[in-house]
């Protein structure tokens, strides 16, 4: 905790002072966000977890049709089969908002009407295996790429979380504490100038008492001396 380095002036003090309520509702505010992201992230940590499961599930079927495939056949049938697809895909990228974080969304569209005319091959010599693997592929490609736009804002939301820890952090042990370390400071310095001023404002008073004093007892004398001279 330390005092900030500032002069210890009304002013001045009216200034930390709002200063400080800013910094303590900035601090609810940012707690409250930290708090409502880390809510989102483990939600999202959750069902990132179910769907990399199921994602992992279809893609050993994929793998274990492929090898069926390129067992029975050929390696020059399965080159041959696989070389021209017939499909295409392109990619779009879109935004949302999560808690002022921009996170991806991704979405597909196919280079044909008929997102099924997906073999780029003729079915007399290629085995069942070879278009089970290919239909499977196309069937877990859109959760593919749900699961790499959930693993990218996972991210995004994890790189936020910490730096809005960071700044409660900041708030919470720093800066609230250094204004109230100063603004005690500048209270304790106002009310030891206000003593000290009351000090010398009383002494002033003793002082002006005692010479009006001094001063009415030199007219009471003049006085009397004035008297007895006359009588």
């Amino acid at each position: 905790m330390a005092r900030l380095n500032v002069n210890p002036t009304r002013m001045v003090l009216t200034s930390l002072k709002k200063k400080l309520t800013v910094a303590v509702r900035g601090h609810k505010l940012m707690k409250d966000k930290r708090d409502e992201l880390m809510k989102q992230f483990l939600e999202l940590a959750r069902r990132n977890k179910v769907l990399r499961e199921e994602v992992e599930r279809q893609l050993t079927e994929v793998y274990r049709n492929f090898a069926i495939a390129n067992a029975v056949m050929s390696s020059e049938m399965m080159e041959e089969a696989l070389m021209y697809p017939k499909q295409g895909v392109s990619i779009e990228l879109g935004r949302k908002n999560v808690m002022s974080v921009d996170v991806p969304v991704f979405d597909f569209k196919t280079t044909t009407d008929d997102q099924t005319d997906i073999y780029p091959y003729g079915f007399a010599t290629t085995s069942g295996e070879l278009d089970k693997a290919i239909a499977r592929l196309a069937e877990v490609f859109p959760a593919l790429l749900q699961l790499a736009a959930m693993e990218k804002e996972a991210a995004l939301l994890a790189e936020e979380i910490e730096k809005t820890r960071r700044r409660v952090n900041a708030l919470e042990y720093v800066m609230i504490p250094n204004l109230k370390e100063t603004i005690k400071y500048i209270k304790m310095k106002l009310d030891e100038n206000e003593r000290g001023n009351q000090t010398r404002l009383m002494k002033v008073k003793d002082m002006m008492l005692a010479a009006a004093i001094k001063e009415k007892q030199a007219q009471s004398a003049a006085a009397f001396a004035d008297y007895t001279n006359k009588h």
